[in-house]
């Protein structure tokens, strides 16, 4: 997803430049028209925002805080965007030792999956001050369409660890309904077509379905390559799991789901995308 953000960032009249760890995605930015930088004290040089999109909590606090990383090399009042989901109490601290560097850390994770990075459509759930808000809008409005003020820092990981325990269910739902009328006779495309327009609607039915054949341009149609990985579902929900155990919520529903995408981990489908969901169960169970 970062390319297509860094492309539309630069679209938006941004001077952009990138980083990534993988030679072969610098590689690929290249290509993209995106020039690279081979380190993150290089990227942090001469910058007014820096948008990190890392996989877990971890991968953020070594950016920010090691040797070289983004508070070593930033100048002061530089804002950090980040768009990564990740621990909310990870984000908190993380605003806090901002401030301590005289920077600007803000939780500002995305939803849209690669379609909304594409179209530039993303929507973003950030956490900080209404002023730290009012001013990360200036870089986001270069990659999505959609702002929300969440409230403190850490919210903005709340609304998208809600969100994504929502998105891993639904899928596991919309691949379960699909499966059962499969089996039970109707035919896949008719079905889908009445659920589109029906109660049972979700985004996992009417634009993301899971089931081959059924819509274009969707990881489905691609051997589900170069969507949102199962292991990522996974991450995000297990983050929303320790989240809600912290608060003594209710789980029963996000325990259930998030077993499938443990069980397709465990058998070595964790970079398939999440509608894969919907062959271990057209298939019992049985990858």
């Amino acid at each position: 997803m970062g390319l297509p953000m860094s492309q539309n960032l630069k679209a938006a009249g941004f001077n952009v430049k990138a980083y990534d760890l993988s030679p072969e995605a610098r590689a690929l930015a290249n290509e993209g028209g995106i020039p690279t930088v081979e380190s993150v004290a290089a990227l942090c040089a001469d910058v007014e925002y820096v948008v990190t999109a890392l996989p877990e909590t971890r991968h953020i606090e070594t950016t920010l805080m090691s040797e070289g990383g983004i508070f070593e090399s930033a100048a002061a009042g530089t804002l950090i965007c980040d768009v990564s989901t990740i621990a909310p109490e990870g984000a908190r601290r993380f605003h806090a030792e901002a401030k301590k560097e005289g920077m600007v850390y803000l939780d500002t994770p995305m939803s849209g999956g690669v379609t909304g990075a594409r179209n530039g459509t993303l929507t973003f759930m950030v956490g900080g001050s209404a002023e730290e808000f009012e001013a990360s809008k200036m870089v986001l409005q270069g990659m999505g369409k959609n702002f929300f003020h969440c409230g403190e820092p850490g919210t903005g990981e709340i609304a998208k660890l809600t969100n994504n325990l929502i998105l891993g269910i639904s899928m596991v739902a919309a691949s379960e309904g699909m499966a059962i009328g499969e089996k039970l006779g109707i035919d896949p495309v008719i079905l889908q077509k009445i659920l589109a327009v029906s109660t049972a609607r979700n985004w996992c039915i009417d634009t993301y379905n899971p089931r081959p054949g059924i819509l274009e341009n969707v990881p489905a149609a691609n051997n589900y390559e170069g969507g949102f990985a199962v292991g990522l579902i996974k991450k995000d929900m297990v983050l929303a799991l320790e989240a809600a155990h912290g608060v003594k919520a209710e789980t029963d529903m996000l325990e259930k789901s998030l077993k499938y995408y443990l069980d397709l981990e465990k058998a070595g489908q964790g970079k398939k995308d999440f509608g894969y969901v919907f062959q271990y169960i057209m298939k019992n169970k049985n990858i």
